[in-house]
């Protein structure tokens, strides 16, 4: 198997799981395209997520395709206590939610679950809606004491141990960060991740705190904000302000909002990323159906054209390729869909609100200028990764944009982002030599050919400062 040749600018991101962990499958799904691989700490332990991280960074140095790794942190969570065996709710019983040991008024004969959190009480009002099992349970909120709260079943069913509880609407006092992220992220830190994602974030606090913990002990390490509730739809551009990236995680977004919201919320996120020059993702039910089948259905298949034609960074699969049948042609399939509808731009070139520094009014001008030149490429060399992201935030309509770096680290952060193709060289001190031997590179792989033109936007030292710059190339 080989890798694509041409250029595909919509990122994939890929859930490590029991079916695609392994070396051999690891090596197909990073030589099929895969850019950033997901460990989900919901379900790993620290001897799975050091093994893992390993073994990731070894496949690719074997195939010679760094890819970055995303560590997707648990994050607060309510859920149900264990049960000897489920309890059949019927539609108008009288059901209780305990969150301590004690009486419970007329509870002898009213059947009731312990729930782990200790504040639901305090947090919650008569006439709340409580979800229950990915939403397939519905309750509503009667009454509440001092140690439970009193429901009447609105959507019968079986109820099971450590059932997921969402409660639309509510502000809980729960905190962002929990000690089992502290402890999960600290392993990613010492292995190396590239991305941390943190899980239900309702403000730009809850970033900010993440951010002190990543610097404190010396990572660097970009935060991806998932979006999870209502609350985060409230404060979404100050949550997009303070992050490095976004993602639209429509699986509990999807239970906390109105199913009709959800395509307008996606649609707003990755319009605010876009303004803010932030990176979005897609994330959730991409490829259900592939879990179990060989091919998707319709709608999938135009649920992701429509994320590509809304130019996010990237679609991730989540189940897919953790526990599904056909992790390959997964991500197979979404190569496919991507190439395609991108066949079909150039999409219009709309203009961020936050073009407004000297540096990013330059990367604007080196865009439109590659814009009017058919065939062209854009031309970077960063090394933290700067002027690669500035280019990728403007979505250059059909221009791909080579990124030259010297840090590895840097070129898996680069995976994330919209049309950006990374490469590892030595950045020398003499500006035009470092130009030449980038594109030397570029042609040897086949991205650039003879004669094509490629703008190139850098920073040039001279004397004593540093000159932003682009220049005009024809490959030789």
């Amino acid at each position: 198997m080989q890798m694509p040749t041409s250029l595909r600018r919509t990122k994939i991101i890929f859930t490590l799981g029991p079916a695609s962990q392994s070396e051999e499958m690891l090596e197909k799904l990073i030589l099929a395209g895969a850019d950033v691989a997901r460990l989900n700490m919901a379900h790993g332990n620290h001897e799975w997520t050091r093994a893992v991280i390993r073994r990731i960074r070894t496949v690719s140095k074997k195939i010679g395709r760094e890819i970055g790794i995303m560590m997707d942190i648990k994050g607060p969570e309510i859920r149900t206590g264990d049960l000897d065996a489920p309890i059949e709710l019927k539609e108008g019983e009288i059901f209780d939610f305990t969150v301590r040991p004690g009486d419970r008024d007329g509870g002898v004969e009213i059947r009731s679950v312990n729930v782990n959190y200790q504040d639901l009480v305090n947090d919650i009002h008569v006439g709340d809606i409580v979800l229950v099992d990915s939403g397939l349970m519905r309750f509503e909120v009667l009454d509440r004491k001092d140690n439970h709260i009193r429901c009447k079943v609105l959507t019968p069913g079986a109820l099971s141990s450590r059932r997921h509880i969402n409660l639309p609407g509510v502000k809980v006092n729960l905190p962002s960060f929990t000690e089992k992220d502290r402890l999960d992220t600290l392993v990613g830190i010492e292995e190396g991740i590239d991305f941390v994602a943190l899980s239900f974030v309702r403000e730009a606090k809850d970033i900010h705190q993440l951010r002190e913990f990543l610097t404190a002990h010396k990572s660097k390490a970009k935060i991806i904000a998932k979006i999870e509730d209502q609350t985060a739809i409230a404060n979404l551009d100050e949550i997009i302000q303070a992050t490095d990236s976004l993602m639209v995680a429509r699986g509990d977004l999807g239970i906390e909002c109105p199913l009709e919201d959800l395509p307008v919320i996606q649609r707003r996120a990755v319009k605010s990323c876009f303004d803010q020059g932030k990176p979005v993702i897609i994330a959730t039910h991409t490829l259900e159906s592939m879990i179990n089948s060989p091919v998707p259905t319709r709608a999938e298949i135009t649920d992701v054209a429509n994320a590509v034609y809304e130019k996010a960074d990237c679609v991730m699969l989540s189940g897919e390729t953790t526990v599904g049948k056909y992790p390959l042609e997964c991500v197979q399939v979404l190569d496919k869909i991507a190439r395609r509808i991108e066949q079909e731009g150039p999409f219009e070139f709309a203009e961020p609100d936050y073009v407004d520094s000297d540096k990013l009014k330059l990367l604007h001008s080196a865009v439109l200028l590659a814009h009017q030149m058919p065939g062209s490429a854009l031309l970077t060399f960063t090394r933290q990764g700067f002027m690669a992201a500035g280019l990728a935030a403007l979505r250059p309509a059909l221009v791909p944009i080579f990124a030259i770096t010297n840090s590895v680290e840097t070129l898996r952060q680069l995976r994330l982002l919209r049309s950006v193709e990374p490469f590892i060289m030595p950045l020398g001190s003499e500006p035009n030599h470092t130009i030449e031997n980038a594109i030397a590179l570029l042609v040897n792989n086949g991205s650039v050919q003879i004669g094509g033109k490629l703008i190139v936007a850098t920073d040039i030292l001279t004397a004593d400062r540093l000159v932003d710059s682009i220049q005009l190339r024809t490959v030789r």
